[in-house]
């Protein structure tokens, strides 16, 4: 049994067309809801760069056809969710990407994503609106959706799953129609596609819902009116998690909290932080309440710098010197470490996407030769000839080395992304430990008001300097 539902993706205020499809496939993607991409497939475009290859259609697109239209679908997306436990997540991939394919008839690229961090396995599908050829976009009928549905429904029957029970519908449903659609489906499908593009506030989420066509009531109770409805339309008569009140708490809080974000613990408080400077912010025009409250909070952090001391067998000034020296060097040393993992990975998806558009354009580029280099011939085929050089550049920065396979690049991306990733777990341990050395050394200098000795110093080595 499958729920399926498509949503429309379009551009978000002050963001490009490749921001909001990054921002998007990245979600799809994620590492820690598809098992490190285990369960991430495509159609005709390359996971690691398929935002940027999506993007590259619509300027093709453009330059082919010059249409541009306001409010113009970027992408879609079919969100397809199974029973738990009635599918393994690679069935659960396979059925997505059976899905899409019979769905576009295989004219549109699209990456299947499945991700298994919920009870039950779903998939999130994202078609490029484009067409491979650069020449159409995807047609968004009225009843698009319904035929989406009856599409999962029947791919699930073939593969031996159960099937979501139609509800029985009155007589003056019947009239209408099977299934037929409403003013409020309407409304609520357009509501998901906006909540999917990831807007940052409610008032942020009712604009995009005005740049949908839809006019907003503002009052007590928020409602909306689309193109062709007499009367407007209340949140709150939508149902279960269209409320006006669930929309708005979505806001509430920040966005890492948002429906599809994953739930992370609350990172714990710092068990001790630096002392105030009390004198300081005396002169700055703190009263002498703030005194009082300064007064105990670092005689709380002077015995949490001790006991941090004590557990990390501290006994002299000497040892917590190399200690903090020590923790900020291997701090440093693995954040090198990490950047030359990330400039490696950017050097990997660059060559795969060169050898992939190199693959793509050599009959279109050894044609150009033949044809003399023709102007008009390159007119026709501006994109592949350029995509064509860009690859060959790309292969000239290998220094004359043997360019390797595609699957051997893959095996190597993971791999070096595995080792990024243990580093990173390494790096965040290193920048704590880091930071409790230094606020506990910070501490301790200024109870023994070393800081001041150093800086009295200082004044007079300068002061000797000018002299």
């Amino acid at each position: 049994m499958a729920a399926t539902r498509l949503i429309t993706m379009h551009q978000n205020r002050g963001r490009t067309i490749g921001q909001c499809l990054k921002d998007r496939t990245d979600y799809a993607k994620n590492g820690e809801k598809t098992e490190q991409e285990k369960y991430v497939s495509t159609y005709m475009c390359n996971a690691d760069i398929v935002d940027k290859e999506f993007a590259a259609s619509k300027d093709e697109y453009l330059r082919r056809t010059g249409r541009k239209v306001k409010g113009d679908i970027i992408a879609y997306q079919i969100r397809q969710s199974f029973k738990p436990g009635e599918v393994t997540p690679e069935e659960a991939n396979r059925i997505g990407y059976e899905t899409a394919m019979r769905f576009t008839k295989g004219k549109h690229a699209f990456i299947v994503c499945t991700h298994t961090d919920r009870p039950h396995v779903h998939n999130h599908i994202i078609f490029n609106s484009t067409t491979l050829d650069c020449t159409r976009k995807f047609h968004d009928g009225w009843f698009i959706g319904m035929a989406l549905c009856r599409l999962s429904d029947q791919i699930c029957l073939e593969h031996g799953l159960s099937v979501i029970v139609p509800k029985k519908f009155s007589e003056r449903d019947r009239s209408k129609g099977y299934h037929s659609v409403t003013f409020r489906d309407l409304l609520r499908e357009k509501i998901d596609g906006v909540l999917g593009s990831s807007p940052e506030s409610f008032d942020e989420f009712l604009s995009a819902l005005g740049d949908e066509g839809y006019e907003i009531k503002s009052g007590k109770h928020t409602a909306v009116r689309g193109q062709g409805q007499k009367r407007f339309i209340r949140f709150d008569s939508l149902g279960e998690g269209y409320t006006e009140s669930e929309l708005r708490s979505r806001f509430d809080n920040d966005s890492a909290t948002r429906e599809q974000t994953i739930d992370r613990p609350r990172p714990k408080k710092r068990e001790f932080d630096m002392l105030i400077d009390i004198q300081e912010k005396l002169r700055q025009g703190k009263d002498q309440g703030y005194a009082v409250w300064a007064k105990r909070h670092n005689t709380k952090q002077i015995a949490a710098t001790i006991l941090f001391l004590q557990q990390n067998d501290v006994r002299d000034y000497r040892t917590l010197e190399e200690k903090s020296s020590v923790s900020s060097m291997k701090f440093h040393e693995l954040s090198d470490a990490i950047k030359e993992k990330e400039q490696r990975l950017q050097e990997i998806a660059e060559l795969k996407k060169a050898i992939i558009d190199y693959v793509k354009t050599r009959d279109v580029y050894m044609s150009y030769r033949k044809s003399g280099y023709s102007k008009k011939f390159y007119e026709r085929h501006r994109a592949e000839i350029k995509l064509h050089k860009a690859a060959k550049e790309v292969f000239n920065k290998q220094g004359g080395k043997k360019i390797p396979k595609v699957r051997e690049l893959s095996e190597e991306y993971g791999r070096v992304l595995s080792e990024k990733r243990k580093l990173y777990e390494e790096y965040k341990l290193a920048k704590k430990e880091m930071m409790d050395y230094q606020i506990a050394k910070r501490n301790v200098d200024q109870v023994l008001g070393l800081d001041e000795d150093m800086n009295r110093n200082h004044t007079r080595t300068t002061e000797d300097r000018s002299r």
